[in-house]
């Protein structure tokens, strides 16, 4: 059950960085001064990448607290 927490635990990380990046693509976004319409355009982009990252970090999580409750 070692290797499922340490999996686990690797990919919530992963998930938590993709988090991150979309963070401060759309704050970079709005240090640039993009008008409405642009700034909406970049938050769509990234938006299917945040959630994606964050189904990622939900998935790494079950994995750690499986792993913790084999233990």
């Amino acid at each position: 059950m070692q290797t499922l927490i340490v999996a686990g635990a690797i990919v919530t990380v992963l998930g938590l960085a993709g988090i991150v990046w979309t963070l401060v693509t759309i704050l970079g976004a709005k240090r640039r001064g993009l008008s409405p319409e642009a700034l909406q355009n970049a938050i769509q982009k990234v938006a299917p990448i945040n959630l994606g990252a964050l189904f990622v970090s939900f998935l790494g999580l079950i994995m750690l607290v499986a792993g913790l409750i084999l233990r």
